[in-house]
């Protein structure tokens, strides 16, 4: 059900002035406004189920690795097979993602997903498993990424609209970080009582919730979306929008030198529980539920919040790359693992607040393509950046490559925060009387009548 001419897409921001007041509609009420819609509660529901089967996957599939061969070598290359297809790939994932109904697409991909799980279960559970198996299986998993990820994007605002869609993206991060919470700790139960496959078993089942969801929904209530119709050249089309928009490509620079700089935690903290706190793999699990942790309330947060804007984007990106560094400085254990909150409090508030900004401030038929690459430029770029990490880890220490991380990313916020401001026609304001916001960026001329009058 279609809400009228302008429902499914915000004004395109081209000029200076609509990048400097860009900012999303605010939602209609509450952290769980989304909720209220039918669509996106069988949505919802049938993602919590699956995101929480996948975390249980990730966990076996890697202890199932490390127990076949005993390398960590292999752990990474099972790791790879994931996220090279979405690099590789994934922008002709957004086109087809534009061209063809998205509610019938993440029927096929989310079965194709079930049927991976189930089809590493049997092989796990019956002792054929070998370690080329788990490969495949990542890799076909990676493969059905491709097309999962930009349909499931797009798909939102479908079933919520513009209105809601911050909230929905926000919420869907949250649903996500829940099951980061759970999915991980039912895994090491079940890996412990009664082995991988019965983990494996329960993932592929996991994916019947979202299919059911799918089916029940009732079509005539999806905001109405134009789809691409079919073309050539529709891939360099996607790219040739993105570059002329800087309001799109921008964040999307951003994210991708946070992506595969600042959130290399799996490096960094294994380098941190083995050679500076000297501890073992429950530290390990306690790091990363606490990161967990502050990643679900800074999505709660953003459900509330009721803009998005550029602004607070390049805050958020600064922040965590200064909260990295000074992490990476922490003397003391207790302190090192209190600043994980905050990392990623603010980690998971610069992926929502892009995320949403990208998709209303995106054509409906382009959106397909843009979130591709928003999300190849984000996935991707982890196995791109992990290496050379992984080495300044190895080579300096765990400080040392911890500390590198949060300055790319703090650098990074300055270097597109100050291009942003350029382009908006913005000036940084400082403004030590009280009652006033001492740092703030204004219109250039605002800011000169302001300092003309002080």
């Amino acid at each position: 059900m279609s809400t009228g001419p302008g429902a499914d897409s915000a004004p395109a921001p081209n000029t200076p002035d609509d990048i400097r007041t860009t900012a999303l509609t605010k939602p209609k009420g509450g952290t769980f406004s989304s909720l209220r819609i039918r669509n996106y509660r069988l949505f919802a529901t049938g993602q919590v189920v699956s995101n929480t089967g996948t975390w249980m996957q990730r966990i076996a599939q890697d202890w199932l690795v490390l127990s076949l061969t005993g390398s960590s070598t292999a752990v990474g290359i099972t790791t790879a097979l994931q996220f090279l297809p979405m690099l590789l790939l994934g922008l002709y994932g957004g086109v087809i993602a534009d061209r063809c109904p998205k509610r019938r697409l993440l029927l096929i991909t989310q079965s194709a997903m079930g049927v991976t799980g189930l089809a590493l279960a049997a092989l796990t559970l019956s002792g054929h498993v070998q370690v080329w198996h788990v490969y495949l299986t990542a890799l076909a998993g990676g493969l059905v990424t491709v097309l999962d990820n930009p349909a499931r994007q797009a798909f939102v605002v479908e079933m919520v609209g513009p209105d809601d869609l911050r909230n929905a993206v926000s919420l869907n991060s949250a649903n996500f970080q829940s099951a980061r919470l759970i999915g991980p700790a039912v895994a090491g139960v079940l890996i412990t009582a009664v082995g991988s496959g019965w983990a494996f078993l329960l993932n592929g089942l996991s994916f019947i919730a979202p299919v059911a969801g799918l089916l029940l929904m009732r079509t005539a209530e999806l905001h109405k979306v134009d789809r691409a119709p079919r073309g050539k050249g529709q891939l360099r089309e996607g790219l040739r929008y993105v570059a002329g928009r800087p309001d799109l490509i921008w964040p999307i620079v951003l994210v991708g030198f946070i992506g595969t700089f600042g959130f290399n935690f799996p490096i960094w903290l294994t380098a941190y529980v083995n050679d500076v706190f000297h501890a073992g793999a429950g530290t390990y699990g306690l790091l990363n539920t606490l990161m967990a942790g502050g990643s679900l309330v800074g999505a709660l947060l953003a459900a509330r919040r009721g803009t998005s804007r550029l602004r607070l984007l390049v805050g958020a990106a600064l922040l965590f790359g200064l909260l990295e560094i000074t992490a990476a400085l922490a003397p003391e254990f207790w302190l090192f693992a209190l600043l994980l909150v905050p990392i990623g409090m603010f980690g998971l508030t610069i992926n929502v607040t892009a995320n949403s900004s990208i998709q209303l401030a995106t054509d409906p038929a382009m959106r397909g393509r843009v979130m591709s690459l928003f999300m190849m430029v984000f996935m991707g770029g982890t196995p791109l950046g992990a290496p050379l990490v992984g080495w300044v880890t190895d080579a300096y220490g765990a400080r040392v490559g911890f500390c590198a991380g949060g300055a790319v990313s703090a650098l990074a916020a300055v270097g597109v925060g100050v291009v942003l401001a350029r382009l908006g026609g913005l000036r940084l304001k400082i403004d030590l009387r009280r009652g006033r916001p001492h740092v703030a960026f204004v219109p250039k001329e605002a800011a000169r009548v302001l300092t003309t009058a002080a």
